[in-house]
């Protein structure tokens, strides 16, 4: 089963008098990037918080909102009415002097840190273990997102590789052909530069050998085959995290269809290993959106 980077999830709830609302999305991260919008009153719980979201969420950019409302309207913050008064005159004053305007002066006080405070005290443990709830069904909603969206990746991975291994398959009515075509060139460039009496029949031999070794690509289509099978059987294992292992097993494809390359001395072998490196760098593209 995959699971897709990418995902959003929201819930819902209430203790007492207050709504509670969380919204968490996600994106592609290689690393784990949590960062977190939540009331003040809630600051000592952060470490908490945050050891809640990554187990469930794993990695990836992590962006989370909690937002406690009142439901009587009133609000539970407090402003410092003297770091309020002296921005403001220092504001103001700066305004006039500049002959600018002060339409926007109290939003632009507002925003500044520590002038609109929450109310510290000690959080309310039951209260606390509603937030972490709703925080629950929220991550339980962005797992379903992730699983979805993970099952449109999942389809589009198993037709690339699909494709690379067809395309493997072709190359077969083309190997012996590109052999021959190598023996007809060697023999051909021997006998312009020399005459065919002086040309020793054995040592010819000896280097046609050489080169159809150093031709020979069975063993990379072997491995390759057997690369593309594990990838499959990869993406069907029931634990979730599988991107990282799919990464390290695209990487030995990709060893594996450059080795093919090198070895192809055919064009039309090479026109069938780009046609294999294009779907694996679609494959490449994908794994970067796999939890």
């Amino acid at each position: 089963m995959l699971l897709s980077m990418t995902g959003y999830g929201r819930a819902g709830g209430s203790f007492g008098e207050k709504m509670i609302t969380v919204e968490i999305r996600t994106l592609n991260s290689k690393l784990t990037d949590v960062k977190l919008r939540i009331p003040g009153e809630y600051k000592e719980k952060e470490v908490e918080l945050r050891k809640q979201i990554t187990d469930h969420a794993e990695r990836g950019k992590i962006e989370v909102n909690i937002d406690v409302q009142n439901l009587d309207g009133s609000v539970n913050v407090s402003l410092n009415e003297a770091l309020f008064k002296g921005y403001y005159r220092e504001l103001s004053r700066l305004v006039n002097e500049l002959g600018m305007q002060n339409s926007d002066l109290l939003q632009s006080i507002l925003r500044i840190p520590n002038v609109v405070s929450s109310p510290a005290g000690e959080v309310d443990e039951d209260e606390w273990e509603a937030v972490t709830g709703v925080v629950g069904l929220a991550l339980d909603h962005l797992r379903h997102f992730r699983r979805q969206e993970g099952k449109a990746l999942e389809a589009d991975l198993r037709l690339r590789v699909a494709n690379i291994l067809l395309l493997l398959a072709e190359i077969a009515p083309y190997e012996q052909q590109r052999l021959t075509r190598m023996r007809e060139r060697l023999q051909g460039n021997l006998e312009e530069n020399f005459k065919k009496d002086k040309i020793d029949t054995n040592r010819f031999e000896q280097e046609i050998l050489y080169y159809l070794e150093k031709m020979d690509i069975n063993e990379e289509k072997v491995r390759l085959e057997q690369h593309c099978k594990y990838f499959i059987e990869q993406v069907e294992n029931p634990k979730v995290s599988a991107g990282r292992t799919l990464g390290f097993l695209s990487q030995e494809m990709g060893r594996e269809i450059n080795t093919l390359g090198a070895k192809a001395y055919d064009a039309d072998v090479q026109r069938l290993i780009v046609q294999m490196k294009d779907e694996l760098e679609k494959i490449k593209e994908q794994l970067a959106n796999i939890l």
